[in-house]
């Protein structure tokens, strides 16, 4: 989707996807630093870039809608805390280097040559020792009627994930059947990966 459909798809006052983090994130939350910078790639209305500003990290939410920021902003300042927006298109956004302790990267969903530039770039982001949390759609997703893409390319497998990831250290990766309930665009049974992996020090 171009940013101006996700701009269409933001633009009501209710937020998409809710405004409570993703599930598989929270879970992972005894893991995160006391301290330090987090990205939350693609993060559309803020719900999880919110979530980590509320655990003490300096966040950066990115994504390539302006009305799905402003949104954001509108959050976390009803939630009390600090959230750094970037308006970016993955396609050229230039990548920093060793900046983020924790890269958040939920239901982002790529054709294959955006997918690998987007995964060498969050490999690159991330500190030593930092953690990517991700969770994705797998092709299973089709018979499923609780959101993501309906094209067979944009949805992602484990080979995929652990040739992508390559150079990150595994800690887990679960595939399966969840129950999802975050706001109408991902309400009921779906069909994940779940990917946590730390950048070796």
């Amino acid at each position: 989707m171009s940013a101006t459909q996700w701009d269409q798809r933001y633009a009501d006052e209710h937020y998409h996807y809710g405004t409570a983090p993703n599930a598989w994130l929270i879970s992972q939350s005894w893991r995160l630093p006391r301290s330090g910078a987090a990205l939350a790639l693609a993060d559309g209305e803020g719900r999880n870039g919110v979530w980590l500003a509320q655990q003490g990290l300096e966040t950066t939410s990115l994504d390539q809608s302006a009305a799905g920021l402003a949104k954001a902003r509108k959050l976390a300042s009803e939630r009390g805390v600090v959230l750094h927006t970037v308006q970016a298109d993955l396609a050229d956004w230039d990548w920093p280097v060793a900046a983020f302790d924790v890269v958040a990267s939920i239901f982002v969903h790529l054709p294959e040559a955006l997918r690998r530039r987007t995964h060498a770039g969050i490999t690159r982001a991330l500190r030593p020792g930092g953690l990517l949390i991700l969770e994705a759609f797998t092709p299973a997703q089709l018979a499923c009627a609780s959101g993501g893409p309906r094209d067979p390319a944009l949805l992602y497998s484990e080979t995929q994930l652990r040739e992508d990831f390559a150079a990150l250290e595994p800690i887990e990766l679960l595939s399966g059947e969840v129950v999802l309930d975050e706001g109408p665009g991902h309400r009921g049974p779906g069909q994940v990966l779940r990917l946590l992996a730390r950048h070796a020090a």
